[in-house]
């Protein structure tokens, strides 16, 4: 037993990195399935790396709602089992997942685009360039 167990919390460590993240996705995931991610900036872009292995494109939705919340959920099916087959053991995960993230307001909406290969979904969002601030130089009179 713990000495501070209220300082580690419950004990049990989070898989999800975005944990306290602005519109975080820890308790959105179902048990069932999940769909690890993670979340990259680069100068030019947001890039989300999802591992879905297994799933067809056709079986994963990638959706922008409300503005600026990137969404991407799907569904694994669970195997169907025969009458005089017997399970030893099964540890993949099956059911619906869904994740959930607010984008920043530098995202380009209009032009997300998403690519599946080797049960990777690549989500790309490009990001619109930084102005830098116009300085003006005044004049000291005197």
């Amino acid at each position: 037993m713990s000495l501070i167990p209220s300082f580690f919390g419950n004990g049990r460590r989070s898989n999800d990195p975005f944990v306290g993240f602005p519109f975080s996705t820890a308790g959105e995931t179902t048990t069932v399935a999940n769909a690890l991610i993670e979340w990259k900036e680069t100068p030019e872009a947001h890039l989300f790396k999802v591992d879905v292995p297994g799933l067809k494109k056709e079986e994963v939705k990638v959706e922008v709602e409300d503005g600026n919340i990137l969404q991407i959920s799907g569904e694994r099916s669970k195997e169907k089992e025969e009458k005089n087959e017997k399970w030893h053991r099964v540890e993949r995960s099956f059911g619906k997942f869904i994740r959930r993230f607010r984008l920043p307001e530098n995202a380009k909406l209009e032009e997300v685009k998403a690519a599946m290969e080797n049960g990777v979904l690549t989500v790309t969002v490009p990001k619109e360039e930084v102005k830098k601030p116009e300085v003006k130089a005044i004049d000291i009179s005197g």
